[in-house]
């Protein structure tokens, strides 16, 4: 099936460049997109984080130990995301 919509340009650059940096073409990101959308409609979030819980729960990992593991990653990607800012 086919479907047509009407994006802004400034949207289609972004989707150009998110496309390209992930190595698929436009269409393919954006049925990936619209999929990926989908597939967590309606889920609650507790319901998407299970299988994250189960794995912590099994690693033997500490409270402390995820804190610790999340607080690392959101400063990655903050400092990742203000790598791209200024390029």
């Amino acid at each position: 099936m086919t479907i047509t919509i009407n994006l802004p340009s400034a949207t289609i650059e972004k989707l150009k460049i998110q496309a390209a940096a992930s190595g698929k073409d436009v269409d393919t990101f954006v049925r990936e997109a619209v999929e990926a959308k989908l597939a967590v409609a309606g889920r609650s979030f507790r319901d998407i984080m299970e299988p994250v819980h189960k794995e912590v729960a099994a690693s033997g990992m500490s409270e402390d130990d995820v804190d610790t593991l999340v607080d690392e990653a959101v400063a990655d990607a903050r400092a990742t995301r203000n790598a791209s800012r200024k390029q």
